[in-house]
């Protein structure tokens, strides 16, 4: 399994106890969605290692207890923690309507109510205060952020997004 075929589901952050339980801080806003799992992909120096569950339950909201099968031990536990944890992405919820994942958009090309064509989205920006899509026009970089009231609409199948951006935005970059 690589990396490009999966998705970031969160981050081991410390052992619960010394059997080798070790609690994962989800990064999703549904955990629930991830408490029965068989199993999930970790990555042990750059190598996305699947690792089989036990058993699991939710602990504190957004933190995931997990016991892996053949990780009994703190020592076991030790070297898993500050891991990155993936699952393939087929586990992903089906989104609707003007909701998107991320990776989902890359590749999609943008269109303006005012501006008209604006380029293809070539990668979110999610470090600022608030998302950003990193918009391609001939070599020239567009930001756009990533605000529900600018998106009016989510064409998956022909992979267009429609916004309609304040006045003069896009005029910025160009």
């Amino acid at each position: 399994m690589k990396k490009k075929d999966c998705f970031y589901l969160g981050k081991i952050v410390k052992k619960y106890s010394f059997k080798g339980e070790l609690l994962i801080k989800l990064d999703t806003d549904q955990p629930e969605l991830y408490e029965d799992l068989d199993a999930m992909f970790i990555d042990v120096k750059n190598t996305l290692i699947p690792f089989f569950i036990e058993s699991s339950q939710l602990h504190k909201s957004d933190l995931l207890r997990v016991q892996f099968e053949d990780v009994y031990s703190e020592a076991d536990a030790d070297a898993l923690l500050k891991s990155e944890v993936f699952l393939p992405l087929e586990f992903l919820p089906k989104l609707e309507g003007n909701k998107f994942y991320f990776h989902e958009v890359i590749g999609f090309s943008i269109q303006d109510t005012n501006f008209g064509k604006v380029g293809v989205i070539k990668g979110v920006n999610d470090s600022t205060a608030q998302a950003l899509f990193e918009i391609d026009r001939d070599g020239i970089e567009i930001l756009i952020p990533m605000n529900d009231e600018f998106i009016e609409k989510v064409d998956r199948k022909n992979k267009t997004i429609l916004v309609k951006t304040p006045e003069g935005l896009i005029d910025l970059y160009l």
